[in-house]
């Protein structure tokens, strides 16, 4: 099992490219679906999981080929509406082809979803969803079994906005009879990004980013051709590299405004950022300065930023209040942080970290995606060798990260 082997306490400086979005590639990737023809989506990174999607989608009978940043998707025939277990267990976003199924082929079965290990994700609200435009579901022997002669557009509402829920409905929406409408949706950047792909194929959508969706469904789409957003996580990860380590980094083809909340956070705690459109300088501190955060749905802080900026909190001036309210599990890097040094106590959903002088190097392990990238962050910033074990989370969301981080002139390697 690959293991990453840091030598920390190395101020970090130079110039890095960001990769396609993950999860925008992920519903752009299962909307392909809803075509018949060659789909071509650009900017796709190369990932653990943007694999396991076009094997998946091969299996219900889609032709997939990824060349660099290139996928191509050959949608002229679906041969399977089953995604099978073997699949969605390892990545939750799987999940997403349900909709599209449903709307093209009237009928999908789709096991349950797994992915990190993080807390509670149900997907109560799809089913809901889907019910309400007409859909029979039944849950059986681990499986989402769902028949549609026509799904037809409706008022749905969510209890709490759910980025995959949202993503789902408004998949099936565009093919479904007459308008949907979805309320108390939820509004992050990858929620756009699907819409804007939904409507170069053809999709009457208005809304998407706010908290209202309006779709008119349409009696087909025609293919892909679309590039995906910039990773506003990988974008914020290499902030806050450069805050630790006291750096100086220009990022490339980044989004801006998908950062503001992760920059204007890192800029309250002393770091130095710059920049518009889809360039940022990032200078860090001599030393933080320790700053409470919340996470929250987009546009608030969100909740794949949160064990990074605890990373660079472990080593700022004070002690800062890091609050979960997203998913209930997802403190689980703290134990490896104390490895590190950190001084870390969790009250219920909060985690009250005081800042350290410094972090030393020891062996740690990766619980989760984000938990991966904020040990890697930590052994950054720490004096000593960091050696993360259970890597693998690590290329389910990041792209060739080893390679961005020698470019900066970390000094970082895998042991394989």
């Amino acid at each position: 099992m690959d293991k990453i082997e840091i030598e920390g306490g190395v101020m970090l400086e130079g110039e890095i490219s960001i990769s396609g979005a993950k999860n925008a590639a992920l519903p752009v990737m299962a909307a392909s679906i809803l075509s018949s023809g060659e789909n071509r989506i650009f900017n796709v990174p190369d990932l653990r999981d943007i694999m396991t999607m076009g094997k998946l989608l091969a299996h219900l009978g889609l032709g997939f080929h990824k060349e660099g940043n290139e996928v191509i998707l050959d949608s002229n025939t679906v041969d399977s509406v089953e995604a099978p277990y073997d699949f969605v267990k390892t990545m939750r976003a799987s999940v997403l082809v349900l909709g599209p199924l449903l709307a093209r082929t009237g009928r999908a079965k789709v096991s349950l979803p797994g992915g990190c290990a993080i807390g509670a994700r149900p997907i109560n609200l799809h089913i809901m969803g889907l019910e309400k435009m007409g859909a029979e579901i039944k849950l059986y022997e681990g499986y989402i079994e769902a028949r549609a002669e026509k799904l037809k557009g409706t008022k749905i509402y969510f209890d709490i906005p759910t980025v995959t829920g949202t993503e789902n409905l408004m998949m099936a929406a565009t093919l479904a009879e007459g308008e949907t409408v979805l309320e108390n949706t939820a509004c992050e950047p990858e929620i756009v990004d699907l819409a804007n792909a939904l409507i170069s194929m053809g999709a009457d959508i208005q809304g998407a980013g706010t908290g209202e969706i309006k779709i008119k469904g349409v009696s087909s789409l025609r293919p892909l051709n679309y590039k995906v957003i910039p990773d506003r996580i990988e974008t914020g990860t290499f902030m806050t590299v450069a805050a630790i380590t006291g750096g100086h980094i220009t990022i490339r083809e980044c989004n801006t405004e998908h950062v503001e909340a992760i920059a204007n956070k890192l800029r309250s705690t002393g770091v130095k950022i710059s920049g518009d459109g889809d360039s940022l300088s990032v200078d860090g501190p001599d030393r933080p300065v320790s700053q409470d955060v919340r996470t929250m749905p987009h546009p608030g802080f969100p909740t794949d930023m949160q064990a990074q900026f605890m990373a660079l909190m472990t080593i700022a001036d004070g002690t800062s209040l890091i609050t979960e309210n997203i998913f209930e599990n997802r403190f689980m890097h703290v134990a490896e942080m104390k490895r590190l040094g950190a001084d870390i106590t969790i009250e219920g959903a909060t985690a009250k970290v005081k800042g350290v002088k410094s972090l030393k190097g020891a062996p740690v392990m990766a619980t989760d995606l984000r938990a991966s990238a904020s040990l890697i962050v930590a052994g950054l910033g720490a004096y000593g060798t960091t050696i993360i074990d259970r890597v693998y989370h690590l290329d389910r969301g990041y792209e060739r990260i080893e390679e961005k981080l020698k470019l900066l002139g970390a000094r970082i390697r895998r042991i394989r």
